[in-house]
């Protein structure tokens, strides 16, 4: 099992605190000290003020802050966790992420996703309702534009005639793309068109909001991650598919402090299942109780 630790880029309520380059920097370097995999950070660039006050966030840029994140480190990957794939053009997106993986010396993930925010889709005028097949598109142009010279594609939205874009990534062919999202849809993307898939604990009364299916239990997991393989063999997929699975706390649902002990148990429970990586988040009042935490917390994870 592999481990990810969320940088918490989406803590405006203290912006000394986790915000600054300063604190970018030593969280990272913090991170790699103590043995974690990766680092991952959210994306929201305009969230709706009805879902920030029914308990949403905000966020730093993820290729801004991840750019700080590389600067600061040379071993720990760096990890989009999650970028909404249709609010950007694929090309944009492709350029930053090469750029990206050029400057950290390959070492990008590039996790995306559909995306729900209906009100954040309209404010940066995305389709919401042809979000699925946005995604799709993006994947298949970002690794286009990754791999060939002289590309031609035809999209919703735009039109490429002798394209090239240069530099390539470090990663060849591309930075690992990981798809999130609960759905039998998602988990075909994944399958199809991408590295790894990211599914997270969805209570029932939150699948409706949020448009992804709940995932409750360790066995709603399983026959999830049985739909994927069976999935991979209709289709002809050999290659492995990484599972970077984000649990809250140290069990399926409850918000608690990770300990140790709960987060290994599950680990070995998950990874039996076939997950190969667990995204965790550690909340902390202050910088250095943040750093204290995960610096404790990661040699206890190997």
């Amino acid at each position: 099992m592999r481990y990810s630790v969320q940088l918490p880029t989406h803590r405006i309520d203290a912006p000394k605190e986790f915000l600054s380059a300063e604190a970018l920097g030593e969280m990272a370097q913090v991170a790699e000290a103590a043995g974690f995999d990766a680092c991952f950070v959210t994306d929201h660039p305009f969230p709706g003020d009805k879902w920030l006050a029914a308990g949403g966030h905000h966020s730093l840029d993820p290729f801004v802050a991840l750019s700080f994140a590389a600067a600061a480190t040379t071993k720990i990957r760096i990890q989009t966790h999650i970028l909404v794939a249709p609010y950007r053009n694929a090309f944009i997106t492709a350029k930053a992420a090469a750029s990206l993986d050029v400057l950290s010396n390959g070492r990008l993930i590039l996790g995306m996703a559909a995306g729900y925010l209906k009100s954040e889709f309209k404010a940066l005028g995305a389709d919401f309702e042809g979000r699925n097949e946005a995604t799709d598109e993006v994947i298949r142009a970002i690794r286009r534009a990754w791999n060939e010279t002289g590309v031609e594609f035809e999209g919703r939205d735009f039109s490429v005639r002798g394209n090239t874009m240069l530099p390539r990534p470090t990663q060849q062919p591309g930075p690992p793309i990981w798809v999130g999202g609960n759905s039998r849809r998602a988990i075909r993307r994944a399958v199809e068109l991408a590295d790894g898939w990211v599914p997270f604990p969805n209570p029932q009364s939150h699948a409706s909001y949020q448009r992804t299916a709940a995932l409750e239990t360790v066995d709603d997991l399983r026959e999830r991650l049985a739909y994927a393989s069976e999935h991979a063999e209709r289709v002809g997929r050999s290659a492995p598919l990484d599972v970077c699975f984000a649990p809250v706390g140290g069990t399926m649902i409850a918000q608690q402090k990770l300990e140790p002990g709960p987060v290994r148990e599950q680990a070995a429970e998950l990874e039996a299942l076939g997950v190969t990586w667990l995204a965790l988040s550690v909340s902390d009042a202050s910088r250095a109780a943040w750093c204290q935490a995960v610096s404790a917390l990661g040699p206890q994870l190997s």
